[in-house]
């Protein structure tokens, strides 16, 4: 199988798919949520924490794994509350979403 040569920055993805970065931040605080290999650290040298990457294929299954939380009982709140997040964070996460 092919390595991945190219790579997204977590900010950029959150553009790319139209998803909140704080979001997107949280998915991938926990590995196990995306497929092994397809999130990639990245030590920037300006940053302690450097950033986050994803690979074509840790795109679709970062858009997965939410659209996986989104039918869940309580979808992305219950979610971002089972993380234990800030208040306020959830609600900033919870304007951006899609009415439904």
């Amino acid at each position: 199988m092919a390595r991945p040569t190219h790579v997204y920055s977590i900010e950029y993805v959150a553009t790319l798919i139209g998803e909140n970065l704080e979001l997107l931040q949280e998915v991938a605080r926990n590995s196990d949520n995306i497929d092994y290999g397809e999130m990639i650290h990245v030590d920037d040298g300006s940053t302690e924490e450097g950033i986050k990457t994803f690979t074509d294929r840790g795109i679709e299954s970062l858009k997965e794994f939410l659209a996986e939380v989104r039918t869940w009982h309580g979808g992305v709140r219950e979610f971002l509350m089972d993380c234990q997040c800030d208040p306020e964070m959830i609600e900033r996460v919870m304007a951006d979403q899609p009415k439904s």
